[in-house]
């Protein structure tokens, strides 16, 4: 392949990352409101299009096995393939875990409403914004300052979980406290089913950001050669 079109194949594979990421987090936007909202409609439209992600995935693996087998790239070249490849598999995750949140708040119920969900999933998706962002502009500092985030995601996370479960314990309590009756064990039933899907949205949150710190590392990877925030 002539130098000019090897160029070519580079330059797309990267741009092709990069409309990935905007697809994804164009979905996962989609995702949280329909969590927040309980939009059964928008859940159905975000789940539904998770195909579209995938696709774009299996094309940017496809480039970079034939990039990997026809031109055996080395050095700077080699880890731009091998970041762009690995990047896109974090995306595609970010995509399904969009999938399952857009799933939990259109489900019966809904989320539990003492945790600002809105919050912590704008978190994340900035994460992952700024993680691409990073990539494309070749950035290290800010590929480090988003791992510098992720630890403050994790402690909010944390928080918003003991939060959950602490109102579900309150509510048990009273139930045990006034004597219980069908109504009280019914609603109890479905505060456990609110605080399951609650737990597992939060959860879910907390991975998209540790996606994001793998994204951020493997453009830090890219950019220096430096595999620090590789775990």
């Amino acid at each position: 392949m002539p130098r000019e079109n090897y160029q070519r194949r580079l330059d797309g594979l990267r741009a092709s990352v990069v409309d990935m990421s905007d697809l994804v987090i164009e979905r996962y936007a989609a995702a949280i409101d329909a969590a927040e909202t309980g939009d059964d409609d928008l859940a159905r439209e975000v789940i539904e299009g998770d195909h579209e992600v995938n696709e774009r995935y299996l094309a940017v693996e496809d480039d970079c096995t034939e990039l990997l087998a026809l031109q055996q790239p080395v050095a700077g070249d080699l880890r731009l393939v091998t970041a762009s490849f690995k990047i896109s598999t974090d995306l595609e995750r970010v995509a399904d875990l969009a999938t399952n949140l857009a799933g939990y708040g259109a489900a019966e119920g809904g989320l539990h409403p003492a945790v600002d969900f809105r919050e912590l999933a704008d978190l994340a998706g900035e994460m992952v914004a700024d993680a691409v962002a990073a990539d494309e502009t070749v950035d290290a500092d800010a590929c480090r300052a988003i791992a510098a985030r992720d630890d403050d995601l994790d402690d909010r996370c944390r928080r918003a979980s003991e939060a959950v479960i602490r109102d579900l314990l309150e509510a048990d309590r009273e139930r045990v406290t006034t004597g219980a009756d069908d109504d009280a064990t019914d609603q109890l039933a479905a505060a456990l089913d609110e605080v399951s899907r609650s737990l597992l949205a939060i959860r879910e949150i907390e991975r998209v950001g540790d996606h994001a710190v793998n994204i951020a590392a493997r453009a830090l990877y890219m950019a220096e050669n430096d595999d620090e925030l590789i775990y």
